[in-house]
């Protein structure tokens, strides 16, 4: 297949998209696809980094086939992984996104729209489940009342801005092996804030992301298991991690 992503010049670079993926050949092409149709409006300026951590399976292969520059990368640490895509970044603008999750073909567009305005740091967007139940909600709820709480309301599943500030902030808190979304979120708020600058929210595009946590764990997983809630408030606990993340089943 042509390849619907950059190789060219840094000068050309508009958008870089960091894509975390360990054991994603399921998933990985309809992400890629959603990335290539946001991609069409800016031929050539859109380069796609996925992050092969510990891949056993074919996504390094998939991802290649779509013109991905492939890292490949061991650490069980997804700060420590976003942060080494962010270095190899030739974009101007950085966007990250999980390799189950997809977005709609204006992401892009509303993205730089925002960031034109000169009124935005960057930020998180509007998302969604591909499918929903009351389980879902409310172990969503007895989650996010305390991040609110911890760290304010702000939008995380897919982050977005100039690299330049990407750095500034420090990237990713590699202290962290979970919840390391909403931190960052919360530091580059605050960055934003020195600089005069809001931490937006693209509300006229889509990220859907897969439900396959809840479909392993239970749609009412959080609800009746309190100690993964105190995992995410803590943030370093290794055995919490492991299992919700670096070691699970895909």
């Amino acid at each position: 297949m042509s390849s619907p992503f950059t190789s060219g010049s840094d000068q050309n670079i508009k958008f870089t998209v960091i894509i975390p993926a360990r054991n994603e050949e399921k998933y990985i092409g309809r992400c890629l696809d959603s990335i290539a149709a946001a991609a069409k409006p800016y031929p050539g300026q859109v380069e796609v980094i996925v992050m092969i951590n510990r891949c056993t399976d074919r996504t390094a292969e998939i991802a290649e086939s779509y013109g991905a520059v492939t890292i490949p990368n061991e650490n069980k640490n997804l700060s420590q992984i976003r942060n080494a895509g962010i270095r190899a970044a030739r974009g101007e603008i950085i966007v990250t996104i999980d390799a189950d999750s997809w977005v709609t073909d204006n992401m892009l567009t509303e993205i730089e729209r925002l960031l034109q305005t000169g009124k935005y740091i960057g930020g998180g967007v509007r998302s969604a489940f591909e499918r929903n139940s009351l389980g879902m909600a409310m172990s969503a709820l007895v989650l996010i009342v305390p991040l609110l709480f911890k760290y304010g309301l702000l939008t995380v599943g897919l982050f977005w801005g100039y690299k330049k500030d990407f750095e500034a902030v420090g990237g990713f808190n590699e202290q962290m092996l979970m919840a390391e979304d909403i931190e960052f979120a919360s530091r580059l708020n605050k960055w934003g804030k020195r600089n005069g600058k809001k931490y937006g929210t693209v509300t006229k595009a889509l990220m859907t992301t897969s439900c396959r946590k809840f479909d392993q764990f239970g749609d009412w997983c959080l609800v009746k298991n309190p100690g993964i809630v105190r995992a995410y408030l803590k943030g370093n606990d290794r055995a919490y991690a492991d299992m919700t993340y670096y070691e699970a089943e895909k």
